[in-house]
């Protein structure tokens, strides 16, 4: 789906900018970071969701900051690939997010061999779209 058919589709909205709301957001996100940061290795598949979740709320305030509200997964995708025009971005949040929903939405799991390399994905993207 592109950018235009989620802003008809109602998945995107038009907002206000709203400083408080996004920096209440980035410091949830970087609190989900230190969390996951601190969980035994052992515990990788808590770190993946921890830190998808802080990638998310990171493309979020990105987003508000532009003045959009997106209201699913896919639309992000879009958003970084046409409106952040960072197609090799897109495609590994994408991949990012097939993996965190059949982790939590298909019982799929990861070895820990594939865990390092999802948790420092995730760890790069979150750089790209953090202040």
């Amino acid at each position: 789906m592109d950018f235009n058919e989620c802003v008809r589709k109602r998945l995107v909205k038009d907002v206000k900018k709203d400083e408080n709301q996004i920096f209440s957001i980035r410091d949830i996100a970087k609190i989900k970071i230190k969390s996951a940061n601190v969980l035994p290795k052992e515990h990788f598949i808590s770190k993946i969701t921890l830190l998808y979740d802080a990638l998310r709320e990171n493309l979020e305030c990105v987003a508000l900051e532009k003045g959009y509200k997106i209201y699913n997964h896919e639309c992000y995708t879009s958003f970084i690939r046409e409106i952040l025009n960072k197609s090799n971005e897109a495609e590994r949040f994408d991949k990012m997010t097939k993996i965190r929903n059949g982790i939590n939405y298909y019982g799929q799991k990861v070895d820990k061999d594939e865990a390092e390399y999802i948790i420092d994905e995730i760890k790069k993207l979150i750089k790209e779209f953090s202040e």
